[in-house]
């Protein structure tokens, strides 16, 4: 590692090196160690066809700090790092590529096609692990997972045939969301709905005997094909007379009946409404009621099927243009009225989502779901902020069953076989050979996949060998904190919840930490749709991981949304540049002399004073941490660096650095003691750079990963220096912001007189005013009676400057004057356009308003410059 630091910080050329290094010494392993307590975080698996984007970046660099800040306090810190397989979404990507090669799945086969997917995972699915690595990621690697592998596989097959021989996992049909894209299933979850404009078009169905027509609406008339019956309330009085008597269906001439139903509600529209068990969730159940048969007009790409009469073969919405043309022109469509309303879409390709009759496999989830609602209102699991708890109770509350099955060759094959010869089901860990029931041997195993989120949903515990009992699960799990966005509770957190207290019997973590999401400038959601995001990677290669990372985290609090502001990001590279040019000016005076790591018996004032602020500092930042405050905890680190160290004691040093005497070598050794603490409170936040500059300077050990975290020492403790310094500081900063309001340069030197009850803190801090407040003369006393001169007040003291001394009051006059001239010249020019009538009629909105604020800012300086003629006079 560099001893010597480079005149300027170069985080291209520091980055990679100290990460191989901290890589290649094994630093971010951890070992089941009796001896300390484990701390574990499981990192939400990215998709294998994940590119890096910035909800990744501060999703991982969340993770990153609070896993670094646990290291440092002497946990065994695991971060576990793994890859989700992505069912549809990787899929998807590998049958597009096929399709530009002329090729189908159909045409490979499964073990064809799975075999290319898995060179496809090989050449692809590490792209994301790189780029975590350009984070700096401190990611147990050796431990990285992938929810296809071995042991996860193990997991999924375990949790499978027990939830089934518990009755829990089941096969029927039911309506479910149907993907025609994606040609899958998709659970609720996974169904976005958005308002979208549509219409409601108001229909006729002819009673069958001849005697009238009912009317109904309905916002897809496609699905007509497929009605097999109508219904009405029990209780409304108007359609009594009609229950259990037939209509015809308009378009297909097929009689179906009325039946009576309390799903109907009398109080909306007419109180009549169409059946379509096929196409509908509602009208399922009102099917399975009245025992209703199910007709199913559209195959799996949303394409009129069989049942769609000469309506076959077409597109669902061209079918729907070809519907209602013919119900018009056969006197059925009495109306069309424009609506909004909420229409559900597949959240991968943001396909219009049809529901679909269709034999899945499901989750029974009401006996799951009870017990993990109870897991986080008993506080075994708390969100944070804890708002988003209601979010997890509204979903878990209010679940249906859970379609796990997808129509995929991608993903866990679902451990099911069926009997060719008796229909038997047999579901298994093992692959059967025999049928348990006939003892033929004819088995085929149930084509479909489970749900990408069944495997996911495991990833606390099967990441860590379960259901062995491996010493990693023993020790790591329950794991301690989930970082995620609150956009996955109900994909993911919940899902984890509930499996974990069914498979484990305890919460698969303490704490779910929510963050927001990354937006534009403008405060947009980027997307790729939009073109408005930015690569992290680009960022990174121009400023540096660590001023992206201390950008993210800046002003970042739990569950709120952030902007990407590129100035801001520049801000945090300038930062950077400032601690770099802090280390350098150290080294500038450390280098030629033999400094320890340690602070000396003699401290002055301002060495307690730095030294007690940076004592709070520790302790504010550690509780910040401890509560995921950590845009907090950065704030003030932020604030104590640039301020307190940078730009005060770093200046008060430079009078005794001069000095070459003990007391120089003093504060070289506080320098470097106060650096250090400050590169490890820091180090979380900006690891490259802290590690860069803290090997630069004396230390014991390899890394700064594995020092202590500084904590709040009461030997550190100097509140007497620390009030006297503040008090000198505060006089300092008055005269300086006095000098500026007159335009005092400071190479002019002034006398300055310090009137205050308690004298001794400026007496002793005389030497600073010298320096930092260009003082000529300090005179301290508790009072003085000066004429002529400028008054400044702090709360501590009345600070008198002689008036001759700061500005020679003749050359000032004439300079005041001049520049007085120049602005009423300024204002009459202005005046003079506002008061032409042509101008203001002819002159752009925008011109006309930038005169008048030109004449409002002269005005303005007028009034200031006759003011500072006054007080001169």
């Amino acid at each position: 590692m560099a001893k010597e630091l480079a005149k300027a910080y170069d985080p291209s050329e520091v980055e990679d090196r100290i990460y191989k290094f901290w890589e290649d010494n094994g630093y971010f392993h951890a070992e089941v160690d009796k001896n300390k307590k484990p701390y574990t975080i499981v990192m939400p698996p990215p998709n294998i066809t994940g590119q890096l984007h910035m909800g990744h970046a501060l999703d991982e660099t969340l993770q990153d700090i609070i896993i670094r800040f646990k290291r440092m306090q002497g946990y065994s810190a695991l971060w576990l790092p793994g890859t989700d397989h992505a069912s549809i979404a990787t899929e998807a990507k590998i049958v597009e590529a096929m399709r530009k090669e002329g090729l189908t799945k159909e045409d490979l086969g499964r073990e064809k096609f799975l075999e290319r997917a898995w060179d496809w995972k090989e050449q692809y699915g590490n792209t994301i692990t790189g780029q975590l690595k350009k984070l700096g990621c401190s990611c147990d690697w050796e431990r990285q997972r992938f929810t296809l592998d071995e042991g996860c596989s193990k997991a999924v097959k375990d949790v499978f045939v027990r939830l089934y021989d518990k009755g829990l996992i089941y096969r029927g049909e039911r309506i479910i969301n149907w993907c025609p894209k994606c040609c899958t299933s998709i659970s609720d979850a996974e169904v976005v709905f958005t308002e979208q404009d549509g219409f409601f078009w108001h229909l006729r169905y002819p009673l069958a005997d001849g005697s009238g027509y009912v009317q109904l609406a309905t916002t897809r008339p496609e699905t007509l094909l497929g009605d097999t019956a109508i219904a009405v309330h029990p209780d409304d009085e108007r359609y009594k007379d009609i229950i259990g008597k037939n209509v015809i269906l308009p378009l297909v001439n097929r009689e179906i009946p009325v039946v009576a139903d309390t799903y109907v509600e009398m109080d909306f529209g007419t109180g009549v409404v169409k059946i379509t068990p096929a196409h509908d969730p509602n009208d399922f159940e009102v099917g399975l009621r009245h025992n209703l048969p199910v007709i199913n007009v559209m195959d799996e790409k949303g394409v009129m099927n069989e049942n769609g009469g000469k309506y076959q073969g077409m597109d669902r919405y061209d079918a729907r243009k070809a519907i209602v043309k013919d119900l018009e022109e056969g006197g059925y469509l009495v109306k069309t009225e424009p609506l909004k309303h909420n229409v559900g879409s597949c959240y991968r390709c943001k396909t219009i989502v049809e529901p679909r009759v269709s034999k899945q496999w499901f989750v029974k989830m009401k006996p799951l779901a009870e017990p993990a609602i109870e897991c986080v209102k008993s506080g075994k699991t708390k969100f944070i902020p804890e708002r988003f708890d209601k979010i997890f109770y509204h979903w878990m509350e209010n679940i249906k069953d859970w379609c796990i099955s997808r129509q995929l060759w991608w993903g866990h094959r679902i451990p099911a076989w069926y009997c060719d010869d008796c229909g038997e089901t047999i579901v298994s860990k093992e692959t059967p050979t025999v049928c348990p029931k006939c003892k033929k041997t004819h088995l085929t195993q149930d084509p479909d996949t489970l749900d990408t989120w069944f495997s996911s949903a495991l990833w606390p515990f099967s990441t860590l060998g379960w259901p062995e009992k491996t010493p990693e699960f023993e020790y790591f799990y329950p794991t301690n904190t989930l970082v995620t966005g609150y956009d996955i509770i109900f994909f993911w957190v919940s899902r984890m919840i509930f499996s974990a207290v069914e498979q484990t019997g305890s919460q698969p973590f303490d704490t779910v930490f929510i963050h927001g999401i990354v937006r534009d400038a403008n405060g947009v959601k980027m997307s790729k749709s939009l073109g408005n995001g930015i690569d992290p990677l680009v960022v990174i290669k121009e400023k540096g991981a660590d001023a992206l990372r201390f950008f993210l985290v800046t002003g970042n609090s739990p569950g709120n949304d952030m902007r990407y502001i590129p100035e801001k990001v520049e801000a945090s590279r300038n930062f950077a540049n400032k601690l770099w040019n802090a280390a350098r000016f150290i080294h500038m005076n450390i280098d030629d002399y033999d400094v320890k790591n340690e602070l000396p018996s003699e401290l002055t004032t301002e060495d307690k004073w730095i030294i007690s602020t940076l004592n709070t500092v520790a302790k504010e930042v550690t509780e910040n941490l401890e509560k995921f405050e950590l845009g907090i905890a950065v704030q003030k680190l932020y604030d104590f660096i640039w301020d307190c160290l940078c730009d005060w004691y770093i200046e008060l040093s430079k009078t005794r650095l001069q000095a070459n005497d003990n007391s120089a070598q003093n504060v070289r050794q506080v320098l470097v003691w106060v650096m250090t603490q400050t590169l490890l409170l820091l180090h979380p936040f900006m690891p490259f750079i802290t590690e860069e500059i803290w090997q630069s300077l004396p230390h014991k050990d390899e890394t700064i990963m594995l020092q202590k975290y500084p904590e709040y020492d009461e030997a550190h403790n100097f509140p007497e220096a620390a009030k006297e310094m503040t008090m000198v500081m505060d006089a300092i900063k008055a005269i300086r912001n006095r000098r500026s309001e007159m335009n005092v340069p400071p190479s002019r030197k002034a006398k300055v007189y310090i009137a205050a009850k308690d004298c001794q803190p400026f007496i002793n801090g005389s030497v600073f005013f010298s320096r930092l407040a260009s003082a000529s003369e300090v005179n301290v006393a508790e009072s003085f009676d000066i004429d002529g001169a400028v008054t400044v007040v702090t709360a501590d003291a009345k600070i008198y400057i002689p008036m001759d001394e700061l500005v020679d009051k003749e050359a000032e006059l004439k300079r005041l004057e001049k520049e007085l001239a120049t602005a009423e010249n300024d204002l009459a020019i202005n005046e003079k356009k506002l008061n032409n009538q042509g101008f203001m009629a002819k002159a752009p909105e925008k011109v006309v308003e930038n005169v008048k604020a030109n004449a409002k800012k002269f005005a303005e300086k007028i009034s200031m410059i006759k003011a500072a003629i006054e007080a001169l006079k």
